[in-house]
């Protein structure tokens, strides 16, 4: 996910009126001032670096609107200051032939799917899938839906959403008690689990994972243990470590810094799920049975309904059934992902039938082959077809709980660049023309339905995109690029980087560097393996880049911890700082 040039927003801005009205905003002083009336001043980076401070400060339930409020001015600042574009939150479409009888998913994605409960009529015990690239099954590195969906599959927490459905339910957890001040939280495990090589799981088990998590040099996400409200808040000192302690074998209790009322939500985040007590001896007091670069790409042992066989990198991933899971056993003997990038490639092999489930690539996709009726969840299910090779698919379309989006590394593409491109983005085109109307157009980065305000509020946010919302203004974005003293004999050059092999992302990427031909910028366009780029914005390597965000639990905290500028510092990601790969901290004036 995700310099140059600070300086103030230069562009109007629809402020936090949209869900303040006058008595609060009478209340919280002005609208970008402090309590005592005094304007703050600084970046966007600086306003949305306050803002999230104020989301920290404020964690517990009863200061809601204060994070909300907090919440909006975040978005005002990444639109403002355009260090990310939402283009739009993604229709999730599944198709699968009719020999797979598989659940339906839900808006929180197919990748938290386990597939015990799959079942194949056509003879043979074999699901075979695609996938994306990824380089690691350690689960508190895991950071992308490609790893996630083999490791939920492997890997299990106390909690889970099935299929993605966003209903929370118990999986390794059997009980739980909060204390009176809702800073104790004592967790009761299931018994009779064995993990895939034996091991019976204990609650010493979740204590070592869990300070994994949270300790070890690995790990990607130790914010959603030890933050707050992005994450659970445990109490931690730095001489004694976290606060979680075993009481007895299927017992273990954590201390939170404050009350958290989304802890069971948080914890069945992948970067939770349990491994065997010293497996890897990446944390004080253990010396590991087997070390970490084995651990991360040539083994696994979970509890989760199946066990890993074999991984070749960039190729194929292969899990077997787990015949002592303490669920439902499956009927599958194994699970299969060919790892295919290319769009045309994954719906030959589709269409070759050596995918059981897949995606049709927006080249291949005819919405008239729809035929589909709406549940109660708001998916539309029914059929696809034909297909190319004939045969009539099942379909799934699922409104996600997500947002695809063009980022910026600060400090490598100034802010007026960054408005430029907004001014020339199409957000309608895009999405009807580009992206064959698979999703709804994105104006801010919370999906609306996390958005701090009602319907009528996000009409008039929409309305006030400052951007010329849903045309090609050339003209706006060649006057804000002269205004900063670009010409044709000084351009700025820069390269957008797409998603290799899919081709809506590279048109998308064409599309503004055509519409800015006539203008003071030179732009080169590559694609890059959805690895690659995330690697590669880890190390500060990108300028203007592809991603998507799709939400793991419903909380804008979740998808906004990542736009707190002192947090996307690509010196310190990804162990050290856990953001977006923006950089945006070079804008922040004290960094300056």
């Amino acid at each position: 996910m995700l310099g140059l040039l600070g300086g103030t927003a230069t562009v109007g801005l629809a402020g936090c009126s949209a869900i303040l009205d006058d008595d609060e905003e009478a209340e919280n002083g002005d609208e970008n001032g402090d309590e005592n009336g005094e304007e703050e001043t600084g970046t966007e980076a600086d306003k949305a670096q306050r803002a999230w401070e104020r989301v920290v400060e404020n964690p517990d339930p009863e200061d809601e609107d204060i994070r909300n409020e907090a919440y909006l001015e975040i978005e005002e600042a990444v639109r403002d200051s355009v260090i990310a574009l939402p283009l739009f939150h993604n229709l999730e479409e599944r198709f699968w032939y009719d020999w797979v009888d598989v659940p339906e998913t839900g808006l929180l994605g197919a990748h938290h799917q386990q597939y015990n409960t799959t079942t194949l009529d056509d003879g043979s015990d074999e699901l075979n899938l695609i996938n994306a690239t990824f380089d690691e099954f350690d689960p508190i590195m895991s950071t992308d839906t490609a790893s996630s969906a083999v490791i939920n599959n492997v890997y299990e927490t106390l909690t889970s959403y099935p299929n993605g459905v966003a209903e929370l339910e118990n999986q390794l957890l059997e009980e739980f008690e909060v204390s009176d001040d809702s800073l104790t939280w004592t967790f009761t495990i299931k018994d009779d689990v064995e993990f895939h090589g034996g091991e019976e799981l204990t609650a010493d088990d979740f204590v070592y994972s869990w300070r994994r998590l949270i300790e070890s040099e690995n790990s990607e996400r130790a914010n959603f243990a030890l933050n707050t409200p992005d994450g659970v808040g445990i109490e931690h000192d730095e001489e004694d470590g976290p606060a979680i302690e075993a009481l007895d074998d299927h017992t273990f209790e954590i201390e939170l810094t404050g009350p958290t009322p989304g802890v069971l939500d948080i914890v069945s985040y992948s970067g939770f799920a349990v491994i065997p007590e010293g497996l890897v001896g990446d944390i004080d007091g253990y010396d590991g049975e087997v070390d970490h670069d084995e651990f991360r790409t040539e083994m696994a042992n979970g509890t989760g309904p199946f066990e890993y066989d074999e991984f070749t990198l960039n190729e194929e991933v292969r899990l077997t059934r787990n015949d002592d899971y303490h669920g439902e056993v499956a009927d599958l003997e194994a699970v299969h992902w060919e790892i295919i990038e290319d769009d045309d490639a994954a719906y030959t092999y589709a269409m070759e039938e050596n995918a059981d489930i897949f995606g049709i690539p927006t080249a291949q996709y005819d919405p008239d082959l729809i035929d589909a009726e709406e549940d109660d969840r708001g998916r539309e299910i029914g059929e696809y077809g034909p297909l190319e090779n004939d045969e009539t698919a099942n379909y799934l379309a699922v409104p996600e709980l997500s947002t695809f989006y063009f980022g910026f590394n600060a400090d490598r593409v100034p802010q007026e660049v960054r408005q430029a491109v907004a001014y020339v983005t199409d957000h309608e085109e895009l999405v009807q023309d580009v992206f064959a109307g698979r999703g709804v157009e994105a104006f801010s980065f919370l999906p609306p339905a996390l958005m701090p305000m009602d319907a009528e509020g996000y009409d008039e946010w929409v309305d006030n995109w400052p951007y010329s919302p849903n045309e090609t203004d050339v003209q706006s974005a060649e006057q804000v690029l002269q205004d900063a003293g670009y010409s044709d004999t000084d351009p700025f050059s820069f390269t957008i980087t797409t998603y290799e092999g899919d081709e809506p992302f590279a048109e998308a990427a064409e599309q503004t560097r055509d519409a800015l031909a006539g203008s003071p910028v030179d732009i080169d366009l590559e694609q890059a393996p959805f690895a690659t780029i995330q690697s590669r914005g880890e190390d500060g390597d990108l300028e203007m880049f592809s991603l998507g965000w799709i939400w793991s639990w419903e909380d804008p905290a979740y998808g906004h911890f990542g736009f707190e500028p002192k947090n996307t510092d690509t010196e310190l990601l990804p162990t050290d700082a856990t953001g977006y790969y923006l950089d945006w901290q070079v804008e922040l004036e004290e960094e300056a």
